[in-house]
């Protein structure tokens, strides 16, 4: 089924698109929530029953399976609240219904259903068949969920670690699994096989015999080759991915897992080029293995999306990507955080975002998850960070423990940002006999972890005046090196005004295109890793490092054969984006001479 919108919103940190659904889905608009954080989640259950006049029955850490029911419990009153919000948005008295409206304002103007709509009014048809119209024809948007499958930390009852079902990201899918909802899960942060094992427990996966999924998988993936692997994976559990997300490795908000160099073109291009491919062989093994398990076979085709997210800006930029790679949808993240309509962002950190320029954004090592970290300078969280450093009591008291993923000081983890870790890895590190300035590094990188897992959900909380007393008001926002551009709040209008090109929202003219950004971003990762091999020298690191090159010379290659031969797109720019490859190309020229000098060392 084509979607009602060519746009969908990713999820954000964990708390700035938890109750988006509420705000977009009753026009047509997909949007991710994280399933992260069950502490925020029935914080965020109880808000909205008192809005809603519902009734709230707790569901406390005592109760068992208690982050599976809670996120459960969650997700039905998003699925229950936007059905009666669409309902009432059809149940229409009049065609200047203001809800209505909005609705199809905000379709892009080649919407075929725009069109017919439009067409029914001036015909001046009788009022009932316009409404049978929209009953027919409008679909809500997708309430969809994200997991970081390495989230996935054992749990404890009585200090006996519990069956592998109970470990946080598993509980996380069995509560996706046992809501009402219909949508899609988004796998992200690579593969972890048992709890894709995991996901053949529960029958909403399987597709049923005209080949509809009831709630479908969707890989966050920034290469063909990791989707091909983890496709074939699943389909061997009869599991069938209903869309490949690809993801530029740097170009993107929150954690940045950058690629070997493939940059977003030219992996968009081998979707576009091997997608039957990608689909025969993947449909292949999952028909066996549902003839092994003697499940249902599907006897119609099953949907395979491709959709892309990470730095579009500009509504040219959408529709070549949509156009030329034969697209589904384009995530849109980062400017969404500048509409309040759509995602919950306090007021202090928006205006630190409208506010934000190209040096306030950058990579971090903060996540105590190991993984570059899209990072705004002067978050609060980070501000807070910096106290208790300055009061030699460096380390949060980690409230929520969802990322006590590390075990040297205890079997049942720690989290690097906390002051447990902290504290025994300072004194590890004391003990050392090292120099002031290998000291003082070492230190550094210990102490600049930061307590993102609460401070990613903290904004919504702020903004819904709920306590923060027990985790404090420190905000950890990760916006993509897209938001430089982004000034000024907008509306939902607007922003859907600016995607479909309608209007202009960005007042810089100076604006980078996609494909430009994404490599500038990577050279300068490339430049970074070649200083680091420089102070510790590796034969294996310097041969990933020249495969890196050779990846991005590829990319190179092609985005100049696209920018020449794509006249009709890049008319008016078609210098300036050629110029501008130019002074990246000259950039991994001098890059590729330092890692030449390297390659002589070795051999």
């Amino acid at each position: 089924m084509k979607n009602t919108h060519s746009f969908h919103i990713p999820v954000m940190g964990i708390g700035f698109t938890i109750d988006s659904p509420l705000k977009v889905a009753q026009y047509g608009i997909d949007s991710v929530i994280s399933l992260v954080d069950d502490i925020l989640i029935e914080k965020m259950r109880k808000v909205y029953s008192e809005k809603l006049e519902l009734p709230y029955k707790e569901i406390s850490d005592k109760v068992e399976d208690f982050r599976a029911k809670r996120i459960t419990s969650y997700l039905n009153l998003l699925h229950e609240q936007t059905e009666e919000k669409f309902n009432q948005l059809k149940n229409i008295t009049s065609v200047k219904s203001k809800a209505l409206k909005d609705y199809i304002y905000m379709l892009p103007e080649y919407s075929t259903l725009k069109k017919d709509f439009y067409k029914l009014t001036e015909e001046g048809v009788d009022f009932s068949k316009i409404k049978d119209w929209v009953n027919k024809n409008l679909s809500k948007g997708s309430i969809d969920v994200n997991i970081m499958t390495k989230i996935d930390k054992g749990n404890y009852l009585n200090k006996k670690l519990l069956p592998i079902e109970f470990n946080d990201a598993h509980a996380a899918l069995r509560g996706f699994s046992e809501s009402k909802l219909e949508s899609s899960i988004v796998l992200s942060a690579g593969m972890n096989p048992r709890l894709y094992s995991y996901m053949s427990n529960f029958k909403d996966f399987f597709p049923d015999k005209n080949g509809n999924i009831k709630k479908k998988i969707i890989l966050k993936v920034s290469d063909y080759r990791s989707a091909l692997i983890q496709g074939k994976f699943l389909a061997k559990k009869g599991l069938w991915v209903s869309e490949y997300r690809i993801e530029s490795g740097l170009n993107c908000g929150g954690h940045a897992f950058a690629t070997e160099g493939f940059l977003m073109g030219p992996v968009l291009k081998e979707f576009k080029e091997n997608k039957e491919i990608l689909k025969n062989q993947t449909r292949s093994l999952l028909i066996e293995a549902l003839k092994v398990t003697n499940k249902v076979l599907p006897e119609n085709d099953l949907n395979l999306k491709i959709t892309t997210q990470g730095g579009v800006g500009t509504d040219e930029e959408h529709s070549f990507l949509m156009e030329e790679y034969d697209l589904d949808s384009v995530g849109w993240g980062s400017p969404f955080l500048l509409v309040p309509e759509a995602t919950s962002v306090d007021e202090k950190t928006m205006e630190q975002l409208m506010q934000a320029k190209e040096k306030d954004l950058y990579l971090s090592n903060s996540s105590p998850l190991g993984v570059p970290f899209n990072t705004l300078k002067g978050n609060t969280k980070d501000v807070q960070k910096q106290m208790l450093i300055d009061k030699g009591r460096p380390g949060t008291s980690c409230p929520n423990k969802f990322i006590s993923l590390n075990y040297d000081f205890k079997e049942s983890g720690l989290c690097t940002a906390s002051r447990e870790y902290q504290h025994l890895k300072l004194k590890e590190i004391d003990a050392l006999e090292l120099s002031f300035e290998e000291k003082e590094k070492q230190v550094n990188k210990v102490t600049e972890k930061s307590c993102i897992c609460v401070g990613l959900g903290i904004s919504t909380l702020i903004l819904n005046n709920v306590s923060t007393k027990k985790t404090g008001d420190g905000v950890s926002v990760c916006p993509g090196p897209n938001m430089a551009y982004y000034d000024k709040i907008m509306s939902l209008r607007g922003i859907t005004d600016h995607i479909y090109g309608r209007n202009n929202m960005l007042t810089r003219t100076d604006r980078p295109h996609v494909f430009i950004k994404e490599l500038s971003l990577y050279i300068t990762h490339l430049k970074d890793k070649v200083e680091e091999v420089k102070s510790n020298f590796d034969k294996k690191q310097v041969r990933t490092l020249t495969k890196f090159k050779r990846n991005l010379e590829t990319g190179i290659n092609y985005y100049n054969e696209i920018f020449n031969i794509q006249k009709k797109v890049f008319v008016e720019q078609k210098e300036i984006l050629l110029n501008a490859l130019k002074v990246e190309q000259s950039k991994l020229i001098l890059i590729g001479v330092e890692i030449e000098k390297l390659n002589k060392i070795t051999n």
